[in-house]
């Protein structure tokens, strides 16, 4: 990883000087500075869950983690301009051959959560003592990985068809054309939340043209704006963008990819806000699809655990998306957005071609694991299952190995206690 030279912290940047402590806020980057010298430090723009925006002073650097090999962990920090008193808001800043897993400390987006954060109080809590804890935590729980060859040749696949749609060389839009704006749509898409991984999502679909009709659906106006200029960028046909849940009617599949982070600091917090969130979303969605096959591309996974859906639930794992002027700028808009969406993309697509086509092939997605491997309480497990217009047909039967009944067990236990602290109640349709 390449770092511009260090700047003289002595002479911190002008937007400095409005923060409320500055002094106290720049005598941490200077012991920063001396411990863990990669550090970069500079002012720019952050925007914030609400869409306002506020120049920040901000570090990026990597951090040294042993998981049975020494890895250097690459993370971004954003110090709030009442610092020391608020905790900085903290990203994993992953390179273009990694990809975010996704756990405990930290969510699709790359965001990082830790009891550190959540119990920051000066002058005992500090920058370093954040790093400390950080490198910890990562030490148990890896939260970048290596992307394999076939993750680059899908990426490959995505960045070949956008180029070619944005060329014109597709027979796409002559089809969309002849297509009668009446005619009934057999097989049609509806993708809730027009952030990166939504916009991923559509454009995946698109690539593999198994559906008639795509609806692109976010509440946000914001969001559906910025959605429609990527997409009128990637000029994909057969894409309605929408604010009104009337426009998924009928829909074969609806993926969900929205999200709650609001300014959670804790892992339980994001899952709430989640469930929370859903609880509005799904029963809209299946008032006007009763028969749709819900994929959940969404994190934590953890928030639609015991949510009951009259619809078949499927999950998608993940991580962010990515033509001279229009044509690069399209290109430059996948690449520059990185691997957290694009592959998450790709996979919604791939089950949704099985759900569509009535593959039945089988896909690992999360279901509901009671009565497997001994599984007595009501929680979704990631399993190999064979995928249909139904959804999920059946579970494939695992092996009867001691080992991986006793993990499973563990798992299901450990997301069953999570479930004990939220305030849950069944959503029925």
């Amino acid at each position: 990883m390449t770092l511009v030279s260090q700047p003289d912290i002595s002479t911190p940047p002008k937007n400095v000087l409005s923060y409320k402590f500055r002094d106290l806020t720049i005598e941490e980057l200077k012991d920063v500075s001396k411990t863990y010298p990669n550090f970069t430090f500079s002012m720019n723009t952050y925007t914030f869950k609400d869409g306002s925006q506020k120049d920040l002073l901000n570090f990026s650097g990597t951090v040294p983690v042993k998981y049975g090999n020494s890895y250097n962990i690459p993370i971004h920090l954003w110090i709030l301009d009442s610092h020391p008193f608020a905790p900085p808001i903290c990203f994993l800043k992953p390179t273009a051959n990694m990809g975010i897993a996704v756990g405990k400390h930290v969510d699709a987006r790359g965001r990082i959560y830790l009891p550190y954060l959540q119990n920051w109080s000066h002058p005992k809590s500090s920058l370093i003592g954040l790093i400390k804890e950080m490198i910890a935590k990562f030490e148990e729980e890896l939260p970048l990985y290596s992307l394999s060859s076939s993750d680059a040749a899908r990426q490959s696949e995505l960045l070949s068809y956008i180029a070619k749609i944005t060329e014109g060389e597709t027979d796409m839009k002559s089809r969309s054309k002849t297509r009668d704006r009446n005619e009934e749509c057999f097989n049609k898409i509806t993708v809730v939340g027009a952030g990166d991984l939504g916009i991923a999502c559509v454009l995946a679909v698109a690539a593999k043209d198994i559906a008639d009709k795509v609806v692109l659906l976010d509440l946000s106006e914001a969001a559906a704006k910025g959605g429609t200029m990527d997409l009128e960028i990637f000029a994909v046909p057969n894409v309605e963008i929408s604010k009104d849940f009337s426009a998924s009617a009928d829909s074969k599949v609806v993926v969900l990819t929205v999200n709650s982070l609001g300014n959670a600091q804790t892992y339980l917090d994001v899952i709430q806000s989640n469930v929370d969130l859903f609880r509005g979303i799904i029963p809209a969605v299946t008032h006007y699809s009763q028969n749709a096959v819900l994929l959940v591309a969404s994190h934590p996974v953890p928030s639609w655990i015991s949510c009951n859906v009259a619809a078949n639930q499927t999950e998608a794992m993940a991580a962010r998306n990515s033509r001279e002027k229009v044509a690069n700028r399209a290109m430059e808009v996948l690449k520059g957005k990185g691997q957290r969406s694009w592959s998450v993309g790709l996979s919604v697509a791939d089950l949704a071609d099985s759900i569509l086509k009535d593959k039945r092939k089988v896909h690992s997605v999360s279901t509901l694991a009671k009565g497997c491997c001994n599984i007595n309480s009501e929680v979704f497990l990631s399993l190999p299952c064979i995928l249909g217009t139904s959804g999920v047909i059946e579970m494939v039967r695992l092996e009867e190995d001691p080992l991986v009944q006793e993990k499973l067990q563990s798992s299901a236990g450990s997301i069953h206690d999570l479930q004990q602290q939220l305030k849950l109640i069944s959503i029925e349709t």
